[in-house]
């Protein structure tokens, strides 16, 4: 379950995303007539509530966390069928998808890959349009292209700065004072003064899951590396701010080198030398299942903030539920999506306490809003966090992030450029501006421009 669920929160996404083959022709739902053949891409809620539908979720923990909110979605649809399929997403969709044979009705998608898909897509505006107002913005806009919407959201991923209270405390570090991006770099040269030879402040050393991160910090700025028509915005004012911090961390010291929960980022962070993680919720799988010696002593906060009174959190990761339009029933896979993620009783089996997580599915708060009520937590006290409420810090949290865009078909692609960029700058090899302008040529010239 650990190395899936890694390799799930990671997005790892396979190459050639973006589908060069032409849009086939839905052969499922009959949703419009001839006449109306402008509207033959939206998806119609179903008049009918039998049948049988095929879900494909990889396999692990959410594949199980699914598999058990099956009996609550048949309480309330008794005659629908699910046929529910562990799946290598990334090795099965595309080819299933341009092939056309065997589809299934609906498929557990990262964000970041639903733009590349988009052409065997319903369009879900018409049967989301009911909820659309309480869905967080950043997770409506990020599964938007052309103006249509392609993915049921499924999590919000706010970012947030985890950090060892043990540790801190131990040092006199008062992280109620972090309110800034200045003020923990500040927390860090103290920590470091009390604690010689620590490094305190993660610095990711995986190209992909750094521009991932990267994109977190973005988010918090209200920008991305690419705006809603899938244009370039890289060489930016804002990246060049958010490198030039990960740069300080290095030039001082202040950041260990480690790619996110390998047995090297593990055991600094289980030895006190790391003690501040700026991460999204997901980091709180750490402290509850892999650290060992310091777990308990973990807290999370709000991440800090760009400038005094900005968001203090933003977007990093995500996935939503796409249903292909080759998928026979698809239709009545909607009603499955609807049930788990805007019925009280789906959203409450998801997320609540349950047989996969005992105290809640405390990686992720829900992306419909009513469901992420700070005033009606699905789950609450995380032992592995010193009992703290995490729902109401990830709430709050998720409540100030600024809105997004679609994430474009090239963007796993940019990580050979962006992502290798960054760690060179993290080597020493190359500053902030220098990433900024040669990733922003590489990723024009060898993925945008030939799209």
């Amino acid at each position: 379950m650990q190395r899936h669920l890694l390799r799930r929160r990671a997005l790892l996404a396979s190459a050639g995303l973006a589908a060069a083959a032409p849009a086939l022709a839905a052969c499922g739902p009959d949703i419009a007539s001839d006449e109306d053949a402008g509207a033959s891409h939206l998806l119609k809620a179903p008049d009918r509530t039998e049948g049988e539908i095929t879900i494909w979720d990889r396999s692990g923990d959410l594949f199980e966390v699914f598999e058990g909110v099956i009996a609550d979605f048949n309480a309330k649809y008794p005659d629908i069928k699910v046929n529910h399929v562990a799946v290598d997403i990334d090795a099965k969709l595309q080819n299933t998808l341009i092939t056309g044979a065997d589809v299934p009705d609906g498929v557990f998608l990262d964000d970041a890959k639903v733009g590349g898909f988009t052409d065997y897509l319903w369009d879900l505006g018409d049967v989301l349009a009911p909820y659309a107002a309480d869905i967080a913005p950043q997770k409506l806009d990020v599964n938007t292209v052309g103006g249509g919407v392609y993915g049921v959201p499924f999590d919000l991923d706010p970012g947030l700065l985890f950090y060892n209270a043990t540790a801190l405390e131990a040092a006199g570090i008062d992280v109620d004072a972090i309110a800034t991006y200045d003020d923990l770099l500040q927390a860090a040269r103290d920590y470091q003064a009390a604690v010689p030879g620590s490094a305190p402040i993660h610095l990711e050393q995986s190209a992909f899951l750094g521009q991932l991160q990267l994109e977190m910090y973005a988010s918090q700025l209200g920008t991305s590396i690419a705006d809603a028509d899938g244009n370039l915005r890289l060489d930016t004012p804002e990246f060049e701010r958010i490198l030039t911090f990960l740069d300080t961390v290095r030039q001082e010291g202040l950041g260990t080198r480690a790619e996110y929960l390998t047995p090297t980022d593990i055991a600094e962070l289980d030895n006190g030398n790391q003690v501040f993680y700026p991460w999204a919720i997901w980091f709180s799988f750490a402290p509850q299942q892999v650290l060992t010696e310091t777990a308990g002593d973990w807290r999370a906060t709000q991440l800090p903030a760009w400038d005094a009174g900005g968001a203090r959190s933003g977007a990093m990761g995500g996935s939503s539920f796409v249903l292909p339009k080759d998928g026979k029933n698809a239709d009545l896979a909607w009603l499955f999506y609807e049930f788990l993620m805007f019925d009280e009783a789906g959203y409450t089996a998801v997320w609540g306490p349950g047989d996969v997580y005992p105290e809640g599915l405390a990686t992720s708060i829900p992306s419909y809003t009513p469901a992420a009520d700070p005033a009606k937590p699905l789950y609450s006290g995380i032992t592995a966090l010193g009992g703290q409420d995490l729902w109401t810090v990830a709430t709050e949290a998720g409540a100030q992030i600024p809105g997004g865009t679609p994430t474009p078909a090239w963007w796993t692609g940019a990580v050979d450029y962006l992502g290798n960029d960054v760690q060179r700058m993290l080597d020493g090899d190359m500053t902030p501006q220098e990433v900024l302008a040669q990733a922003s040529e590489d990723i024009q010239t060898n993925l945008v421009d030939r799209q």
